[in-house]
């Protein structure tokens, strides 16, 4: 039972954020093409004129951290035999960052430092957690391979947008490197709901 709650919770809380997430881009004040392209997540959860369905974007940031911390203590740590405590203290850093993101927006001079720390904690610490859990359980298979490989791709989206952060295409490595966990959340769904641990 516990596999099956943890499992779909993962499965609705990724699907809901990537739904949050495209119905408040086709409400942006531009295009959906030119939304994904040249905006970044955040500018949908900020509240203004250009995105009047910014608090579904800060839900949709605020979902997907509670049910990261929510699903990895209640079942997800049961598949871990090594590093449990780095990977406790990873997962709690990269929920709490998502959250930061959706409760503190940008484009505040007064708050867009907390706005910051939350996403650097979110998508470095949550693509760091999926390297480190690929190497932390009991096998290394097809579901380990993929996470490390989502880490990995993840790490370098972080790394090319931050050295290229006045870059117009900025926003897709955002995007690239924020997708890389939400899609782990999604597959360590099917993971855990088809599992016997």
């Amino acid at each position: 039972m516990r596999n099956k709650v943890a499992g779909f919770i993962l499965i609705a809380g990724s699907l809901y954020y990537l739904l949050a997430e495209a119905i408040s881009a086709t409400f942006f004040k531009y295009s959906l093409l030119n939304t994904y392209i040249f905006h970044t997540i955040s500018e949908l959860g900020i509240p203004n004129g250009n995105s009047p369905l910014f608090w579904l974007m800060n839900s949709g940031f605020i979902l997907i951290g509670i049910t990261l911390l929510f699903c990895f203590f209640y079942k997800f740590k049961d598949y871990i035999v090594k590093n449990k405590f780095i990977l406790y203290i990873l997962a709690v850093i990269a929920s709490l960052g998502v959250i930061i993101v959706g409760l503190i927006h940008g484009g505040n001079p007064l708050t867009s430092g907390y706005h910051t720390l939350g996403a650097v904690m979110a998508i470095l610490g949550g693509n760091i957690l999926l390297v480190l859990i690929s190497r932390s359980m009991a096998k290394f298979e097809k579901y380990q391979i993929i996470t490390l490989i989502l880490g990995i791709i993840g790490l370098i989206a972080f790394w090319v947008m931050f050295f290229n952060m006045g870059n117009i295409y900025m926003p897709v490595f955002e995007r690239l490197s924020v997708y890389t966990l939400v899609l782990w959340c999604f597959l360590t769904g099917i993971f855990v709901v088809s599992s016997n641990i």
